[in-house]
This record gives structure tokens, C-alpha cells and sequence, in this order.
């Protein structure tokens, strides 16, 4: 761990707190060539683990089928600090998390059903009294990620 990471970590609460305020994240899985493939994504957080919807089908879907381990990223920009006598000097006023976890596609119906209420109740929560249609349920593919190592950072 960097040294400034030890002096700026987020709590399990403060790291919390981001995840389940912030809109967007971003999901890291690796292309056949083995480059990072980086997609910024909605996202909810549900029994400790992260749920991504999307199509099924996708650069995404094909690169964590091929290797399940992914790199998620959180963050919330609050401030610039500007240095009046050095702009090298700077900062931002920020608190991130990331995540390294394997993932999977959920498949089960009654998982999908449940995690696409939550995402529809934190986006867009005056929608969340109406259903799923049949054929929205079979193209939308809901994605698992378990994590493996959690860590949060801040700077102020």
C-alpha cells in the first residue's frame, strides 16, 4: 500500500457512504489482447456485493466470461485546493474506492427481478410501481461482482 494511502483511508462507513451515493462506477475487464477494457456503468450495491445491469451481450459480457476478475472504481471529485504560489502544488479534494473482485452473470430470474428494483428505485425511483416486460427481462443481463479486496482513499 502507497504511504499516502495509509494516512488517507476511508472507513468501512466512509467507503460505504460513496458507494451507495454515488451514480456512477466503473467496471475494469480485460480484452482478449489482455488490455484493460474500462466502461463507466450504473451501479447498486446489495448484500456487500456490486450488480451492474446492461445488455447480455457485449465487449464487457465477453472479456469477465474469458477472465473473472475485474477492477471496479468509485469516486466523488469535492474540491480543487489551489496552491496561489505554486500551481504545481495544487490538489483535489476527493474520496475514491476501489474494488478487486471476480465476476459473473446472474441468471437466476428472482435475483434479476430484485436487483433491477433496486437499480430503478436508485435512478429513477418515480418508476419504481411498474413491472418488467418479458422481452426487457430477457436482453437485459445483470452482472455480479464479489469482492475480493476493498480499499478507500481520501484527500482534503
Amino acid at each position: 500500500m502507497q504511504g499516502r494511502m495509509k494516512q488517507h483511508q476511508l472507513s468501512k462507513t466512509e467507503i460505504d457512504d460513496v458507494l451507495e451515493s454515488e451514480q456512477v462506477g466503473r467496471i475494469a475487464t480485460h480484452n482478449k489482447n489482455g488490455y484493460p477494457y474500462i466502461v463507466p456503468v450504473h451501479y447498486i450495491v446489495c448484500d456487500e456485493k456490486i450488480y451492474i445491469h446492461g445488455l447480455i451481450k457485449g465487449q464487457k459480457i465477453s472479456n469477465l466470461t474469458a477472465n473473472n476478475k475485474v477492477g471496479f472504481e468509485v469516486d466523488r471529485m469535492e474540491a480543487i485546493i489551489p496552491d496561489n504560489e505554486n500551481p504545481c502544488d495544487t490538489n483535489t479534494a476527493f474520496k475514491s474506492v476501489i474494488i478487486l473482485g471476480t465476476a459473473k452473470m446472474i441468471d437466476d430470474r428472482t435475483t434479476k427481478e430484485k436487483i433491477l428494483h433496486a437499480i430503478v428505485e436508485k435512478y429513477t425511483p418515480q418508476l419504481s410501481h411498474l413491472s418488467f416486460p418479458e422481452n426487457m427481462m430477457k436482453a437485459t443481463g445483470i452482472i455480479e461482482i464479489e469482492p475480493v479486496e476493498i480499499t478507500g482513499k481520501y484527500y482534503k
